[in-house]
């Protein structure tokens, strides 16, 4: 469903921003209606909120936070994408939430932008994500078309994922079961349960695998191992 309104000429996309630090909301609010093809049509200071605003409002794209109070952004995109098909939502990260994103992926989000990113790196994000565009940036936003399918659970026709390929990674047993739950969504605690090893070893792990493959996050991570490029 095509919502984006155009005003003598220029098509506007139409976005809320969902975060509960109002001077990050605000801040961003006048840095992204400075492109004229950008509106920022609302503002939520919650993921509850953040819901009822875009069901009222129908905006394009919705900026989601993670860590929001009464509903945080994770379960607030899960409710959004099955109301609103034509919404698309992008998290809002820092570098810290890395291990966050992942599940807001499997939420339903088409991908995220760092909250630090510059207003050059915001603008083309939004734009490459309200036209379904996959994009190459320091900041990941939309990720590649096989890395959502496999954090999202869907299926290319009847096709399976492929098996990983660890061919040449000079990987351990123990690293490849690592990964095997890292492109999954698992967290550490997740991996640290199921393989009956501390978070403190699992992060260790995971920062030897980043190592080897020459990656710095999860998500870095997740795009190499399904893809076999590093995120440029």
């Amino acid at each position: 469903m095509w919502r984006a309104t155009c005003t003598m000429g220029i098509v506007s996309i139409r976005l809320v921003i969902a975060d509960d630090q109002r001077l990050f909301r605000q801040s961003l609010r006048i840095v992204l209606e400075h492109a004229s093809d950008l509106k920022v049509i609302g503002e939520a200071s919650d993921g509850q909120e953040a819901y009822e605003l875009a069901k009222a409002v129908r905006p394009d794209v919705v900026l989601m936070d993670v860590e929001m109070p009464k509903l945080d952004g994770i379960a607030a995109t899960k409710i959004l994408v099955k109301a609103l098909v034509g919404t698309k939502v992008l998290i809002l990260s820092s570098y810290s939430d890395d291990d966050r994103v992942i599940p807001g992926i499997q939420a339903g989000a088409v991908g995220y932008v760092v909250k630090d990113a510059t207003a050059e790196e915001f603008v083309k994000i939004i734009r490459a994500t309200h036209e379904g565009l996959e994009i190459a940036s320091p900041y990941l936003a939309n990720l590649h078309p096989l890395v959502l399918a496999r954090l999202q659970g869907a299926h290319a026709g009847a096709t399976p994922a492929p098996a990983l390929s660890f061919s040449g990674l000079n990987l351990s047993p123990r690293e490849r079961e690592i990964v095997d739950l890292l492109v999954l969504g698992k967290s550490n605690k997740e991996m640290a349960d199921q393989l009956c090893l501390a978070s403190d070893t699992i992060k260790a792990h995971l920062q030897h695998i980043f190592r080897k493959v020459g990656v710095s996050s999860r998500l870095e991570a997740v795009v190499f191992f399904l893809t076999g490029r590093r995120a440029s």
